[in-house]
This record gives structure tokens, sequence and C-alpha cells, in this order.
């Protein structure tokens, strides 16, 4: 990315030229395409998180314990991709601004990797298969984080009312959920029904290409970044300053892994989960319905929920809210689904709340930093938060496919035995149960308050004007 603006130029974004402050309210058209750029981000992201160990264990014919190797491998490589991708936002300013340009020249070689992933050839042999695969999702990895990076950062430089930033949080949860619950409809049927299934999910991911490259089109025309900030071009060592002592940040990063670790291990095994524990493939897609779903109800209410009692306390109920149902996932018998499906709902409400505040609150260590040191870094900021995610989904993902291994199951197999039945359960409940309640515990101790966000706010305005005039 070439700039286009003098590095000396003080003010990046056009109505802060005299240090007012742009007006804070968005447009609806703002919120929907900030929602359609999360949902084409799972296009891909989703995708793989879903269904992609299931192809490598029963369609491409890699081991369970080699899928968990390559998933811990390629997502900590993921991981490190965030943070050179963080630095890549930071240094860049175009005329169309800092974030927007990765959505108009990456998203079309991520949605076309996300194909490539999913077409493992045939005729490599098992340790051709390998090697695919990991370069393929190493691949697929890197395009995500130059898109998702500036994706997650964006929010923060659209606005800094809390309650805006709220309801953008919600608007992202609703563009997942959206994409989660037809990626249920879309793929899981073909699980069961395909007579070729590796054909199906080839077409399936070329039509994503068509559909997610419409969507980041509509993020491109409707963003704009509005926060004002004092340095364009933000150098290595400015970044790190602003991450050094950011204790917000690091809290919040801790609490997420754990949450992450947990959430990311039951998303990976649930189609094993309704397909051998509850022994029907199709409850796989009422299953990711009812908890997933539930997103468009709880995202709804995040912003009163804000406004009422505050980002943290909202955080933490939430949680424990997830623990509870994830418990109960765990010890639902296989014969009673019905209760399995209300535990799913519950879980769902948790999850929903928790990922909904995550972004709002990610957005509010960018004000901390920029508090601390005076320079904004959207994209450092959040590709460390980012980090923490993706080491979280590689950990779960990997926790899921050796768990399935030190459970035995045996792929391809129609019936698996009462003990891997038993065992799939306790993957699926009790392992983000513990995760969880240690992100509940971190998040005790997070520093960063309502009251205390608008004072740095304020401070850091005053000091923009004070220079100015």
């Amino acid at each position: 990315m070439t700039s286009t603006v003098a590095v000396s130029d003080p003010i990046t974004t056009p109505s802060s030229a005299t240090g007012t402050a742009p007006p804070t309210k968005l447009k609806f058209r703002t919120y929907l395409g900030y929602a359609a750029g999360d949902a084409g981000n799972n296009l891909a992201f989703s995708m793989t998180s879903m269904f992609l160990l299931l192809y490598y264990t029963d369609v491409v014919g890699i081991s369970a314990a080699a899928a968990g190797t390559l998933f811990l491998v390629v997502r900590v490589w993921d991981a490190f991709a965030d943070i050179w991708a963080g630095r890549q936002v930071d240094k860049t300013m175009t005329r169309w601004g800092k974030f927007r340009p990765f959505f108009l020249f990456g998203s079309l070689p991520l949605l076309l990797l996300s194909v490539a992933t999913f077409t493992v050839p045939g005729g490599l042999g098992g340790t051709g298969k390998l090697i695919y695969a990991y370069a393929t999702y190493a691949l697929l990895g890197l395009a995500y984080s130059l898109v998702n990076i500036p994706y997650g950062s964006l929010a923060s430089a659209m606005t800094q009312e809390p309650v805006e930033r709220a309801r953008l949080a919600s608007f992202r949860s609703m563009g997942t959920a959206a994409t989660i619950i037809a990626l249920a409809f879309i793929v899981a049927p073909q699980i069961k029904n395909s007579d070729n299934l590796q054909q199906s999910l080839t077409l399936t991911t070329l039509l994503f290409v068509v559909i997610g490259f419409g969507l980041y089109m509509l993020l491109f025309s409707t963003s704009k970044e509005r926060v004002a900030r004092d340095v364009a071009h933000v150098t290595l060592k400015q970044s790190l300053g602003t991450l050094k002592g950011n204790r917000p940040l690091l809290m919040l990063c801790l609490s997420a892994l754990s949450f992450l670790v947990g959430m990311f291990t039951l998303q990976t095994v649930q189609a094993y989960y309704a397909r051998d524990a509850l022994g029907d493939a199709n409850y796989f897609i009422i299953l990711t319905v009812v908890s997933t779903g539930v997103m468009f109800v709880v995202a709804g209410f995040i912003p009163r929920i804000v406004r009422a009692v505050g980002k943290k306390p909202a955080y933490i109920s939430a949680s424990i809210i997830a623990i509870i149902a994830a418990l109960g996932i765990a010890l639902t018998p296989s014969d009673r689904p019905g209760l399995a499906i209300a535990f799913f709902g519950l879980y769902g409400v948790g999850m929903a709340a928790v990922n909904t505040l995550m972004w709002a609150l990610e957005a509010d260590t960018v004000e901390y930093g920029e508090w601390r040191t005076g320079v904004r870094t959207e994209g450092t900021t959040y590709a460390v938060f980012s980090f923490t995610r993706k080491v979280g989904q590689a950990v779960g993902g990997a926790a899921a496919a050796y768990g399935l291994g030190f459970v035995g199951y045996i792929a391809q197999q129609e019936v698996q035995s009462q003990a891997t039945q038993d065992g799939i359960r306790f993957i699926a409940g009790f392992v983000p149960a513990a995760f969880i309640l240690v992100g509940v515990i971190i998040m005790v101790f997070y520093p960063l308050t309502e009251t205390r966000f608008k004072t740095m706010v304020a401070e850091v305005t005053a000091r923009r004007a004070a220079r100015e005039g």
C-alpha cells in the first residue's frame, strides 16, 4: 500500500482539521456495512473452524492426531501473521484511509484460498495431502490476517462513543451469526447426504467467493474513518510504545485467550457431538441455529446493557451463563437431545454477549494506549488482541482433535463406541467450562471502567485542542 498523505500531516480525517470532533452518531447503513464485513470474514473463518477438521479426517483421510498438530502449528503461525498484518495497517495511509484498502485488495485472494483449502487433490498420497493442507491453510491464515486485522481495527477509528461502539460490535456479532447459521443450513446437510462431499465443498466455497466479495465491497463503500489522529504513519517504536504498560489490553487478551480456547474446542467438536453423541448429523443444524440465532436477540440488547451496568460486569455475568450451559452440555444423556438443544441455546446467550463485548472492550484499549503515549495504533493493538484469539483457536482446535483421538474416535465408522460418544460429550462441555472459568477470574481484575474511559477521551481531546490552539 503506498502512501498518498504526507507524514507531516497531523490529522488524517478531514473533519478534524480544526480539532473539533465529527458527529459520533453513525448511520444505519454504516452498521449494516460493518455487519457485512464480518459476514464475509466468516465465510472463510467459520467455514474452517466448523468443518475443516471433519473434512480433513473424513474426506481427505488425515488422522485426527495429524490434523490436531496441523491445527496447532498453522493457527500459531496465523497468530504471528496477525502481528505482521497489524504493523502493515499502522504504516499504511492512502486516499481511501488506513483500513479500507485492505478490503478492496485482500478480500478476493482470501476467498479464493478458502476454495483451495477445501480442495485437497486426491492423487497426492498421504504425505502430499498433508503438505498441501499445511500450505493452503497457512496461506489462508495469512490472507485472513490482512483483511481481518484492518476490519477489527476500523471500529475504534469510526467513533469514540462507547454506546456507538457497542452497536458496531452488536452488528458485527449479527453478521457472524448470520453466516454461521447459513453455513449450518448449506454445508451441514452435505456431510450426511452428499454422494461426493469433495465436489460439494469445492462448489460451495466457489459460491462463497462471489457472495463474500459482494459483502466486502458493501463494507468498503459504507465505512468511514472519523476519529482524529496525530500520527498518520506509525513507526515500530511508536507501536511498541503504545503496547508497553497497556494493562487493560493485557488483561483482556489473557481473558479472551482462555475464553476462546473453550469456545473453539466446542465449535470444532460440535459436528461430532451432533452426529456421534446425539446420533444424527442433522442435529448440527438445530444446535447451530439455536446457539447462534440468539446472537440476533442478545446483540440488540448489548448497547442497553452497556449503558446500564458497563462492559466489564456484563462480560463476567455472560461468561457465568456460558459456564453453566457448558456443564449441562457435558452432562446431558445422549437420549435427551431436547435438553442438549436447550443448553446449547443458553450457551449461545452467554457466548453472544461475551463475544460482542470483547470487540467493544478492545476498542477501548486503543484509547488507553493513546492516552498514555499520544499515538493511536489501532492496527497493532487489534493485532495483539487477535494474536491471542488465534492462539485460542489453535489450542482449542488442537484440543478437540487430540481429544477425539484420546477417546478412540474412528473416522468413517458409522457408530462410535459408547465410551467414545461419552468422551465427545465431555470434550464438548467440560473443556469449555473450565477455560471460560479461568477467563472470568482474569477479567475480575480488568482495570478500565466506563468512567475512566470517558475521562481519558476527554483528556486526549483537550491535549489536541491545546496543541492546535
